[in-house]
């Protein structure tokens, strides 16, 4: 075992892996637990205290980055680094940039939040952060995209797996992404504001790009390498399709680009841009489609695992919540749907269905899968590997529901006139008569954020257990001598 031990050390670099990972559990339970607030706050007022720091306002964008960025951020960071290196059978390239890569991003975490609730933002959506945070997230980003092309250059195997390919477009997209959303003048080199080299129509085209592609590379092909490295392995069975893989991957990343107007129907951008978004978003359905199909048929012929694999459970049901969100962000994007649909709840719905069904939950199997084996040992405990499945899956379900349920009802309120021809619901009207489904979604996020605390303890527990086993090793080893 030893021997085993260290061969393993010696071949691939676990030790930033293993930071990264332990960190996507802080931020997820910070993240989620800011959440819980905050949607407590819209259900129950009096929890709005006179403390400005902590206002819906200030804390909104802080529970988006904590859960996106590190939460999300910190597993992808973790996960790529741990799949490179596997997939090639080599070390991580330049160690050294790869530690950087941990610090700087989690000071950038830090220092976003601890901005956001001084009240400095840029109050865009998803890229919020002031110009010095933005350019911290850019020295970070190329550190990564250098660490992870340089072992891929470096690998000893001729074929780059499919997870590796999905990996890279995230990184290079991310970055493309960034850099054009945030070119800004600032106001002077110590202050914080800046102002954004776009205004108007053209600064909404340009925010909408980047959000929807945050969405589409950040959030769906970066969890998609997850998706193709950790089903098979977990399965125990080779992808279903390499060649739909394959498809797959050039589909979305070529499609992706082109739909973010669809969030901006009916407002003063052109009306050829929107109508193509939402036409991409369409043709967006078959590729996303086809990579569900290929990871839930990886199962083929192994379905008893989901009798007895609870981490199967958790990326089955998230290849059924991408599959669903896949189908439910093209209707949306529709004219005719958006039109009842957009600056409603259901957003938010659709929205969570995707980060919490999909990227929390591809994320919890792949976390469970790769932390025994980071620290060498067997997990703590797999019944409350299910209690955290059915925690989630409960929260994830009332969630959706309640916003679904809310955000059709205020688009009809909102669209619904009397006799006279004015409007039959005051806005406030339409507030008052959402309180029931606020207080379902603050419980649902109550049970997701349990389910998270659950695994947090379980994983605790794993990483001590396989910190005691390693210091036995030696000390048995000393002794047989």
């Amino acid at each position: 075992m030893a021997t085993g031990q260290s061969q393993v050390a010696v071949q691939y670099d676990y030790d930033i892996v293993k930071k990264f990972a332990v960190m996507s559990l802080v931020w997820a339970v910070v993240g989620m637990a800011v959440g819980v607030y905050i949607a407590s706050q819209l259900a129950w007022p009096f929890l709005n205290f006179d403390i400005p720091y902590i206002t819906f306002g200030r804390f909104r964008p802080v529970h988006t980055s904590a859960v996106i960025f590190g939460f999300g951020g910190s597993a992808l960071f973790a996960t790529s680094y741990y799949v490179v290196q596997r997939t090639c059978q080599t070390r991580l390239w330049a160690p050294g940039l790869a530690t950087f890569t941990f610090w700087g991003w989690q000071a950038v975490i830090v220092l976003a939040a601890l901005s956001y609730m001084l009240g400095y933002s840029q109050g865009r959506e998803y890229a919020e952060m002031e110009w010095p945070i933005d350019l911290l997230i850019l020295f970070v980003w190329v550190a990564y995209l250098a660490v992870f092309l340089g072992t891929l250059m470096n690998r000893r195997q001729p074929h780059i797996y499919v997870a590796n390919w999905f990996y890279l477009a995230f990184i290079l997209a991310t970055a493309l992404l960034h850099v054009f959303n945030n070119l800004a003048v600032p106001v002077g080199l110590f202050s914080m504001k800046s102002y954004s080299l776009f205004a108007g129509a053209q600064d909404a085209m340009t925010q909408w790009w980047y959000g929807h592609n945050a969405v589409g590379f950040f959030l769906t092909a970066a969890f998609l390498g997850m998706m193709y490295y950790f089903v098979p392995k977990q399965a125990g069975r080779p992808i279903y399709s390499y060649r739909l893989s394959i498809v797959h991957f050039w589909a979305l990343s070529f499609m992706y680009m082109w739909v973010g107007t669809h969030h901006l129907h009916w407002t003063a951008i052109p009306d050829w841009t929107s109508t193509l978004g939402a036409t991409f978003s369409i043709m967006l359905l078959l590729p996303s489609w086809g990579g569900m199909i290929n990871g839930i048929m990886t199962l083929s012929g192994a379905w008893d695992k989901l009798r007895t694999d609870p981490i199967m459970r958790f990326m089955i049901v998230a290849l059924s919540f991408y599959g669903m969100s896949t189908f439910e962000g093209p209707l949306m994007s529709l004219k005719d749907v958006n039109a009842l649909s957009h600056y409603t709840d259901w957003t938010v719905g659709h929205v969570h269905s995707g980060a919490l069904g999909w990227v929390a939950m591809i994320s919890f199997g792949s976390l469970y899968h790769m932390i025994p084996r980071l620290w060498n040992t067997q997990l703590y405990s797999e019944r409350l590997v299910n209690v955290h499945f059915w925690l989630a899956t409960i929260g994830v379900l009332l969630y959706i529901t309640a916003m679904w349920i809310s955000g059709i009802s205020q688009g009809l309120m909102w669209r619904a006139f009397d006799e006279y021809g004015n409007l039959q619901y005051s806005f406030v009207e339409s507030v008052a008569a959402m309180h029931p489904f606020y207080v379902m979604r603050a419980i649902g996020g109550a049970f997701f954020l349990t389910g998270m605390l659950v695994m947090a303890y379980n994983c605790f527990m794993t990483i001590r257990q396989g910190v005691r086993s390693a210091r036995l090793v030696p000390a048995q080893t000393v002794a047989a001598a």
